[in-house]
Formats: structure tokens, C-alpha cells, sequence
């Protein structure tokens, strides 16, 4: 399965905060940002939700409701909801089926070491399910008022 710009996305499955199970397509009627984080409770990720957070309002304006997904446990996930007080759920993808229907699984070098880890990477997709926008290899800093723009733009 290979998703992308311009198609429809899969109607797939997801573990949530809250320990709610929703298909994908219980967001039709407004647009998504799924955005993919390697690790919960990590610097870098934990800056990309506090600053999602910060711009819940603004995304809500629009019509837009946001969504993080990481491999970590939904207890991991409960925990870094509740720890940084985020608005929005978190997706538990322990076995990656999400992370790889985005192909966001890459091969990751640290120290020397290669690893697999999530390439942290947003998608925007519109009211009817369709992948409007993605951003691959984000760096944080400026990356949420970058999603709200194209969010706004969908309107």
C-alpha cells in the first residue's frame, strides 16, 4: 500500500488516547493533520506537540483537527498526553501498520549504528480523505505555522 498526493487515503485502523479504536475516516467532514514523531517524551517531539498545541485554536478555526502517531505503547502515549497536556489524541502504532501505510519507517544512523525509526513526517489531508500535503524529514522549529498555513489554505 502506497499512499499519495492527490488519493484518497486508506480507511485504516487506529489505537487512541483514551483507549478509543476509530477508523480513519470517522475525521471526513474535516481536514487531518497526522503528524509522525519518533519518540514520545523526547526533546524534538515534545517541542512538535507543545507547539501543535499552541496552535490547536488556530487549526480548529480552520476546521482542522490534528492527530500525532508514534510507535510507543498506548500507555506511552497516555503518559506523554497527559505529562504535556495536549488537546488532541496520540495513535499507538506499536506494530507500525500506519507508520508503513505513510512510509514514514526509515533507516536511521546514530553513533555509527543503523537503525529503523519513524522519519518524522506531517500530512495534511483534506475534508474527503484525500493527502493534500506532506513534509518529510521535518525539522521542528517553524514547521507547525507552516502546516496551519496550508491547513487554511484547504478552506
Amino acid at each position: 500500500m502506497s499512499i499519495q498526493l492527490g488519493e484518497p487515503v486508506p480507511d485504516l485502523d487506529l489505537v487512541l488516547t483514551g483507549d478509543r479504536t476509530l477508523k480513519l475516516s470517522a475525521y471526513r467532514g474535516k481536514a487531518l493533520v497526522l503528524y509522525f514523531y519518533p519518540k514520545a517524551n523526547t526533546a524534538g517531539c515534545t517541542q512538535e506537540g507543545q507547539d501543535f498545541r499552541a496552535m490547536t485554536g488556530a487549526f480548529a478555526a480552520s476546521a482542522t483537527v490534528i492527530l500525532g502517531a508514534s510507535r510507543d505503547s498506548l500507555k506511552a502515549q497516555e503518559s506523554f498526553k497527559a505529562k504535556q497536556n495536549f488537546p488532541f489524541d496520540l495513535i499507538a502504532d506499536p506494530d507500525e501498520t500506519l507508520c508503513r501505510a505513510f512510509d514514514v519507517i526509515k533507516v536511521k544512523k546514530m553513533y555509527g549504528r543503523e537503525s529503523l525509526g519513524i522519519e518524522r513526517s506531517t500530512f495534511l489531508i483534506d475534508a474527503a480523505g484525500v493527502l493534500r500535503h506532506e513534509w518529510r524529514a521535518v525539522k521542528v522549529k517553524g514547521h507547525v505555522a507552516e502546516v496551519l498555513a496550508a491547513a487554511r489554505a484547504l478552506t
